[in-house]
């Protein structure tokens, strides 16, 4: 069936092309299209074009059980899709900037059956281009636009379910469900909060249950099936070898920000030391799981609090980082060197006096600080829209919910990578808050 486009999408969509194009050409010019985990992905993609073998490192290298489960499928096979036609990765990029472009008029789209209005749209424009990470993403060998993709449609269809009352949309938020954890595993934890959302919508509309029952944990199943498949490579049941080091290097992040770089940079050593002693991997990966978890609850309260104070700064985070590195400013040698020199590091050793030396160092501040201050903004709006009555309740707490989830998952490493599946959302319930806010300040 044809999409209709009316004077006002055409122009939307026009601006977002352009936008689109000026950052593509920004691209080429800095040819900085890659971040730390792009070849792990490009290998995998082009080991299963080769070989049919789902491996994210090099095959002319030792095979290692690690590579067999580092990296979910579906982003590789999205770039197996494009090398079966040229193993060309600015064709790649290319692919990303339209579906970019198509996540955004689709959040867009979305959000209009809730209370946005098309008048609004020259604010949205603004606050999508103060927002560079959609773009920067859409210009770097990675998955995030692939999984933002599969959020919107998961947040789609449950405001469809929530609107028109059919099953069906809950087995669409399924697939989308399955779809953005099989291209990073970031969402695989989310099955459970789906199955009790799936199964208290069927129990307020009196269902019977043995349809919705399959519906609800049909993503845990495939969880597991996942699972299962990896046991059968590896000798581990597991869904992603990056799980068992999770912990580990939140609590490497916890060490540093406590005691210092250095104190942290020993303590990964030798907990990567004490990994690589293991012969198996099944024995590397539950020491791993087990002294990550064993650090975090020995310091439970004091690791919490750093944890949710980083997770809360997401809501916020500029992408300074990220920024930089696009432009060539910043490197991923300095990035990860143990001389911390960035804003957060200046601003803990030096104080409030080291942030004017910071700003006259750095060339990208005052974008930085626009993006920064367009953030806060935002964060009120979400604010605002939270306590709008005249959007659905279940879509407010399920969006809640759904940000929520990011933002502390996300925990210490709050860049905006980790943000964007949600950042549009949190855009447009902006707008409908401020909006919402503006129409009772007249009312009364």
């Amino acid at each position: 069936m044809a999409i209709k486009l009316d004077k006002q999408d055409k122009i939307f969509i026009s601006i977002i092309l352009l936008v689109h194009m000026i950052f593509f050409l920004l691209a080429c010019h800095y040819t900085r299209i890659y971040m730390g985990d792009s070849f792990e992905y490009v290998y995998e993609a082009l080991n299963i074009k080769h070989m049919c073998f789902f491996y994210s490192g090099n095959p002319a290298m030792p095979i290692l059980p690690e590579y067999m489960t580092q990296r979910q499928p579906l982003y590789p096979l999205f770039l197996w899709c494009i090398y079966l036609i040229t193993v060309n990765n600015w064709v790649v990029i290319v692919f990303q900037n339209i579906l970019s472009v198509i996540n955004i008029y689709y959040a867009r789209k979305i959000f209009i059956n809730i209370g946005y209005k098309k008048k609004y749209d020259w604010w949205l424009l603004l606050f999508v281009i103060a927002y560079p990470a959609q773009f920067i993403n859409a210009n770097t060998i990675a998955p995030d636009i692939l999984l933002q993709t599969c959020t919107l449609l998961y947040l789609g269809n449950f405001i469809s379910l929530i609107q028109k009352k059919q099953l069906v949309f809950a087995l669409w938020m399924s697939f989308a469900l399955i779809a953005g954890f099989m291209v990073k595993p970031v969402l695989y934890p989310f099955v459970i909060i789906h199955a009790i959302i799936v199964f208290i919508f069927c129990l307020s509309q009196k269902m019977k249950m043995q349809r919705p029952l399959v519906v609800s944990i049909l993503p845990l199943l495939v969880v597991l099936l996942y699972s299962y498949w990896n046991y059968t490579r590896t000798d581990k049941f597991h869904f992603s070898s990056n799980q068992a080091q999770n912990a580990i290097v939140y609590y490497d992040n916890y060490l540093a920000c406590k005691y210092g770089e250095d104190s942290a940079g020993k303590f990964l050593q030798n907990e990567r030391k004490n990994i690589a002693c293991l012969n198996e991997f099944k024995d590397r990966y539950d020491y791993a799981n087990e002294r990550g978890t064993q650090l975090v609850t020995s310091h439970f309260f004091h690791y919490m609090l750093f944890h949710l104070k980083n997770s809360a700064r997401i809501l916020i985070e500029p992408g300074k980082g990220e920024m930089d590195l696009f432009t060539g400013a910043l490197t991923y040698g300095r990035l990860y060197s143990k001389q911390q020199t960035g804003f957060y590091a200046t601003l803990k050793n030096k104080g409030l006096g080291g942030v004017g030396g910071y700003i006259r160092k750095n060339s990208s501040m005052p974008f930085i600080i626009l993006v920064l201050l367009f953030n806060c903004i935002r964060l009120i709006g979400i604010a605002l829209f939270f306590f709008n009555r005249n959007v659905n309740g279940s879509v407010r707490l399920f969006i809640f919910i759904l940000i929520a989830y990011f933002a502390v998952i996300s925990g210490p490493i709050a860049n905006t990578r980790y943000f964007l599946p949600v950042s549009l959302i949190t855009i447009v319930c902006a707008l409908i808050g401020f909006s919402g806010w503006g129409h009772k300040k007249v009312a009364n």
